[in-house]
């Protein structure tokens, strides 16, 4: 009886050492169950079609990136979970391990280089400056004037580089900056063509001209510094590009028309 007694002790301390051993990894997401593994995305859903808040059929966060993400997460053996949160803090919170991997419609410049190791370019965009009426038909136009960009872009460093003599406004969303040149509060901004096609499709008041740059403004998915993760991720968001997966999705989503913006 006590060796029954003590057999049965030993195989609880067993049981409690396991349940104890299965630890989180720096994201605080990963579980060592092979059946229950999570990895965490982080993201700004106000980046339509890229990643926004399906608002007609409830919360939801979609977009092209989200359907990447959650193709490479399964084929990686991975369930998807996503944190939604203002495009400059996205790689403060994957170098703060609250995140394991961050995809925003983010292009890897080499700032952001020293921060993060990038995926390779998945999706490929022109950047425009988009305005109300046909006042702005130059940067030279916008010299003197307030131009929008989203905060921690590559929008951002665009316009401080291009158009030196504008006012550069920063502010955390592309729906707010929408609205401040509709209300006239300021001039111009600069966005991708992807994502200035939703508003365009929905105000013949805006339009837009291309910003000639040399270099391409591609996207990418941002991982630590030296994290295996990305040579994974990496590995089936290739076979996605070679099998035309991407395209596919791409199609799907730029071609799709959006929900009014508010």
């Amino acid at each position: 009886m006590k060796k029954g007694f003590l057999a049965l002790c030993i195989a609880s301390l067993a049981a409690f050492t396991v349940a104890c051993g299965a630890d989180v990894n720096e994201g605080g997401s990963t579980s060592t169950d092979e059946d229950d593994k999570v990895i965490v995305m982080g993201t700004s859903a106000d980046y339509f079609p890229y990643e926004f808040v399906d608002t007609a059929n409830g919360d939801e966060i979609v977009g092209f990136d989200i359907d990447i993400a959650k193709q490479v997460a399964e084929n990686m053996g991975y369930e998807l979970k996503i944190e939604d949160m203002d495009f400059g803090s996205l790689l403060g919170a994957l170098n703060a391990g609250r995140v394991d991997f961050v995809m925003a419609g983010m292009t890897p410049t080499e700032e952001r280089k020293e921060n993060a190791d990038f995926s390779d370019i998945y999706f490929t965009a022109k950047n425009l400056i988009l305005s109300k009426g046909d006042a702005i038909q130059s940067l030279e136009d916008l010299d003197g004037k307030q131009v929008g960009v989203q905060l921690g872009s590559i929008q951002e460093g665009i316009a401080k580089e291009q158009i030196p003599g504008a006012e550069i406004v920063a502010l955390n969303k592309i729906p707010e900056i929408i609205q401040e040149i509709k209300t006239g509060r300021i001039d111009a901004m600069v966005i991708e063509d992807t994502v200035a096609k939703k508003y365009l499709d929905q105000d013949s008041e805006l339009t837009t001209f291309e910003i000639v740059d040399e270099e391409e403004a591609g996207s990418a998915a941002a991982f630590r510094k030296d994290d295996e993760l990305r040579d994974q991720f990496n590995e089936e968001l290739n076979k996605m590009i070679d099998s035309g997966e991407i395209e596919k999705l791409a199609q799907k989503w730029f071609e799709q028309e959006a929900a009014p913006a508010e």
